[in-house]
Order: structure tokens, then C-alpha cells, then sequence
């Protein structure tokens, strides 16, 4: 079997939301999970990792320090790298549903919005990038975000590559225009996650020792 070199690309917002969150398995490794997706002929080469800068969320002060361990564990896997958008939140007020419905003066709650900022737009331009430099033979996005498809549709048919889309959301909330747009979709399912975790020690490239989250 011909080794097909691919460059997979990690919507990591897209990826959490759709599968990790509500889940005991944070600690993913995301280069086991790709190879126990992927038919073996996909030989990876690099792994491209899209994220938020490391910022706390509204009443969870110890996400970032939790994420910085995650991005620890993810630099242990050879060909990896992080590309960091940035995640904002804000507070502002909005007319509560009741109001809106009842037709009368509108009652305003103020809320925390967050939003992330960059990634989807850095990840369409980095594939598209690598594919016009030839950098791979097929390119992998995991994510079910159809913002992508534009981007996808240009590697498939204007520069003749593989693009294939691993899907983290459940199948019926699966985007029609990704699967149109790539050469082929799969699915991410429960036992991926179960079975392709990190060990709960791992050793970073200075040979210091971390460990996985208490919390996770």
C-alpha cells in the first residue's frame, strides 16, 4: 500500500463542543485518534492544532491552567503544532425570551458572551497554504464547522488533493455542506475517545514529569 502523506488540521473549539465536552476524556491524544479514524494508508506528518489563547472562562478560573497541561501533553506528539486564535468575553444585556414573546416592554438580562476569534480563518488559510506548497497529498479537518467548506472546496477541486472531514458532532448534526465539499467523512465516536487517551504521566521534551488534571 502507497503511504498517502497527510497534514491533518484540529478545529479544537469544534472538536471540544462537539465530542470532549461532559466527558471523562480531555486527556485525548489527538494523533492515536486520527490513526484508529483513518484508513492506515494516511501516513501523518504534521498535525496542526487551532485553539484560543490560554484565558480563563466566566466561573471557571482553572481552565487555562488545565489547558496549558493539555497543550503540554499535545507538544509530546512528534509533528504537532499549536496555533493559537484568541477567546473573548464580554457582558452586555439581552431581552429575555418571555418578554420577546409576550409582545409587551421587553425585560433585559445582562449576560457574558464569548466568542473565539481567528482560529477558523487562520485553519482555512494554513490548508490551503500547505496544499499550494505541496506539502501534502491529503489534508484531514477535524471539525463540522461549514465556514470551512469554502476552504476545503479549493484544496478538493482547484488543487486536485484529498480532503477528507472527521466529524465531531453527532452524525445527524453533521453538515451537509462539509461532507458535499470533501472527498470523504468520518465519524467520531465514543470509543475513539476512550481508547486514545494519554497515559495519565507523561515526560515533556525537557524530561520534566506532568500529569493529567485532577480535575479530568
Amino acid at each position: 500500500m502507497e503511504p498517502v502523506t497527510t497534514y491533518v488540521y484540529v478545529d479544537a473549539f469544534n472538536l471540544y463542543y462537539g465530542a470532549v465536552r461532559g466527558t471523562k476524556y480531555k486527556w485525548l491524544n489527538i494523533l492515536k485518534l486520527c490513526k484508529a479514524i483513518l484508513d492506515p494508508k494516511h501516513d501523518i506528518k504534521k498535525i496542526k492544532y487551532f485553539t484560543d489563547s490560554e484565558s480563563a472562562r466566566p466561573g471557571d478560573p482553572g481552565q487555562p491552567t488545565r489547558q496549558r497541561m493539555y497543550f503540554r501533553a499535545l507538544l509530546t506528539v512528534p509533528g504537532l503544532e499549536i496555533i493559537k486564535g484568541t477567546f473573548y468575553t464580554k457582558r452586555d444585556h439581552r431581552p429575555t425570551a418571555a418578554s420577546v414573546d409576550a409582545g409587551g416592554p421587553l425585560d433585559y438580562v445582562e449576560v457574558v458572551l464569548s466568542e473565539e476569534k481567528g482560529s477558523d480563518v487562520n485553519l482555512g488559510v494554513h490548508m490551503v497554504h500547505d496544499g499550494h506548497l505541496g506539502c501534502y497529498d491529503a489534508a484531514v479537518l477535524i471539525s463540522n464547522d461549514s465556514d470551512l467548506a469554502g476552504a476545503v472546496s479549493i484544496v478538493r477541486h482547484d488543487l486536485k488533493k484529498v480532503v477528507g472531514v472527521i466529524n465531531p458532532h453527532p452524525p445527524e448534526r453533521q453538515s451537509r455542506i462539509l461532507d458535499r465539499a470533501s472527498t470523504f467523512t468520518r465519524q467520531i465516536e465514543a470509543q475513539h475517545l476512550r481508547l486514545n487517551q494519554f497515559t495519565d504521566e507523561l515526560t515533556d521534551e525537557k524530561g520534566r514529569r506532568f500529569r493529567k488534571p485532577a480535575a479530568w
